[in-house]
């Protein structure tokens, strides 16, 4: 909000939540019903493109958001390279507000106005109407009303809200006080208004005339340069009609300059253009990719997890992945982007941090979890082009995330090394900090756990050190029994036992983990995952530990989606091995069959401010 919130800054719908939508419900079905049932001459064509319209603005604004964030996460041409936080993610969910009024305003509009039904499709006439309006009334009223909301008054009042986004994003352009949005359309009706008074309105001149300003604004805010130098030189004069994103950077890091809506005329009429606007264009040009010190590489999940992706959805993208029940009515793009990422098959820049000097980032392979056994070669030839990739770019550690499954499909990444034993980065499956997090999370004075799901890598490192300290480990079937005994010292394998009870109060729980099982055990068990996929919870009288994880510190910055499942601000431990070795400058890869030293690994991760998780009430997990 506003530092000094005035009167009408709340939107009306504030409270609905999501059911928000709803509000267009009745308009949009009788709009449909209308078309498809109304005798042809009564159809109106205007009332049935509104919706569909609507929806255009949303995927147009979507669009921009994916890609603004992706050129963030890369770096290049890139014009404030400050930490975004999830206090601005939050603030600008409202972003969709501005579309729902828009279509109030327009049903409202074509069922009370006279000449608002019925618009041809193209009408020249009211085209160029349109493009003389908005380059005239429009933008000279728009720059004085923007130079008055910067007045101390109205600014604490109304705009510092928009303002609070020093490092702006498509969608800031029109996260506004409902007020002051309701002021901005009531200056592009000017366009519209005149359009339709006049019966030169059409279908491209109202929906263009909008798509116009939905493209300008996310264009103004996305936070990277990438008008061309020669679309300039061509034509000279375009530098007064349209602005570039450097050109309104400077306005949200200066406050003071650049207030044109989208033609910078009146700012270079006015004397309130910045200095540096010429400068920072060309400089921004010119800037390269970042090249991160540690690259995380992961893939996605379920089939929505795309949507979950900082490049996706930014509300679902700040918030630990959960199933939603209105994911299920985006089917068909769900089966779409499924198969674009089949088709596309490279591996793409997810996010980018900073910590301590490091640039991280996180790169994902387009891969499923439910493919990943069916699909071995194409996977590893991906995880392998992405290590030579890394290598080549100068990366000095890649951290293997998701896709260390286990040794059937590369050895716990083993293979890629074996293949190139030239490599200069280092490779860390995490395997080590997982089982540090997974020991110190077991509450002191324990005696005895029972072991239970897929015998991985971690799940040995585990037992093994259990037994060295003396802590009975219990599994319930003899084939994990087996596997476990191979990996123990004889001194050890009285410590490991096969049990046929399920009465102990501590699991450490692997894929695998079956709601029988679950069922089984007494009330008020622990669930200690080991793996990086949490188990299903079946269970309301009993405790269930997040995968292994830490909180980040304060100090890693550019945080503000959630990493799958995990809460805020917590990162898994595959993750943070791979920044933690990086930190620490070891030179040796933690992958294959090989475990680190876990009290290293931990205390160094301790050392670097990643702090292990607490209950509510305040006891480790």
């Amino acid at each position: 909000m506003a530092s000094n919130p005035g009167i009408l800054s709340d939107w009306p719908w504030k409270h609905l939540g999501s059911f928000k939508y709803l509000i267009l419900a009745p308009w949009a079905i009788h709009s449909i019903y209308s078309f498809l049932f109304k005798e042809e001459s009564k159809r109106d064509l205007t009332n049935f493109f509104i919706f569909p319209f609507l929806l255009w603005r949303m995927i147009h604004n979507q669009i921009w958001i994916s890609i603004s964030r992706y050129r963030n996460a890369k770096g290049n041409n890139l014009l404030v390279d400050k930490s975004l936080q999830f206090e601005q993610v939050d603030r600008e969910q409202s972003w969709d507000d501005q579309i729902i009024l828009s279509g109030i305003i327009s049903y409202l509009i074509n069922t009370t106005v006279p000449g608002g039904s019925h618009f041809p499709i193209w009408r020249t006439d009211g085209v160029i109407l349109a493009i003389l309006l908005h380059a005239g009334p429009v933008e000279f009223l728009y720059y004085w009303l923007h130079r008055a909301l910067h007045h101390h008054y109205l600014y604490s009042r109304y705009h510092s809200h928009h303002h609070s986004s020093i490092v702006t994003e498509p969608i800031t352009s029109v996260v506004h006080p409902f007020s002051e949005i309701i002021i901005y359309y009531m200056l592009f009706s000017i366009t519209t208004m005149t359009l339709i008074l006049t019966g030169t309105a059409s279908l491209a001149s109202i929906f263009g005339y909008f798509t116009y300003v939905d493209f300008m604004n996310n264009m103004g805010h996305c936070n990277f340069e990438f008008i061309p130098k020669w679309l300039f030189s061509l034509f000279p004069p375009l530098k007064f009609l349209m602005y570039t994103p450097s050109f309104h950077s400077l306005h949200h890091t200066q406050f003071q300059t650049n207030y044109c809506l989208f033609m910078p005329l009146y700012d270079y009429i006015y004397g309130t253009m910045d200095k540096s606007s010429d400068i920072l264009y060309e400089i921004s040009l010119k800037k390269k990719e970042k090249v991160p010190h540690v690259v995380h590489l992961t893939h996605l999940t379920t089939l929505d997890s795309i949507y979950h992706l900082r490049l996706g959805f930014s509300s679902l993208a700040s918030s630990p992945h959960t199933s939603k029940w209105y994911m299920w009515l985006m089917w068909p793009l769900t089966l779409l982007s499924t198969m674009l990422t089949w088709i596309y098959g490279r591996t793409f820049v997810g996010e980018r941090n900073h910590f301590n000097m490091l640039t991280l980032q996180t790169w994902v392979i387009p891969k499923y979890s439910y493919f990943l056994r069916s699909h071995e070669n194409s996977i590893n030839d991906l995880i392998e082009q992405a290590i030579l990739e890394a290598e080549k770019k100068g990366v000095k550690v890649l951290s293997l995330g998701l896709l260390n499954q286990g040794e059937e499909l590369n050895g716990y990444g083993g293979v890629h090394v074996k293949r190139n034993p030239q490599l200069k980065i280092k490779v860390v499956d995490g395997s080590s900090l997982a089982a540090a997090i997974v020991l110190n999370s077991i509450p002191k004075g324990t005696t005895q756990v029972l072991l239970r799901g897929k015998i991985t890598k971690v799940a040995c490192a585990i037992a093994v050190d259990l037994c060295k300290l003396g802590i009975q480990v219990a599994t319930l079937q003899q084939d994990e029994y087996m596997k476990l005994s191979k990996s123990l010292e004889m001194s050890s394998e009285n410590s490991l036992i096969l049990s046929k009870s399920y009465s102990q109060k501590i699991w450490l729980v692997g894929d695998g983990l079956t709601e029988e099982e679950q069922l089984k055990v007494p009330k008020g068990t622990l669930f200690i995952p080991y793996s990086q996929f949490p188990p299903k919870k079946f269970r309301k009288d009993c405790l269930y530990h997040i995968t292994p994880a830490m909180l980040i510190p304060t100090s890693l910055e550019n945080v503000h989606s959630c990493e799958n499942w995990l809460p805020r601000r917590v990162m898994s431990a595959w993750r943070i091995a791979g920044i933690v070795h990086a930190l620490e400058g070891w030179n040796e890869h933690e992958c294959g069959y090989t475990v680190s030293n876990m009290e290293k690994v931990w205390q160094a991760s301790l050392q670097h401010g990643f702090q292990p998780l607490m209950f509510s009430n305040g006891s480790k997990y």
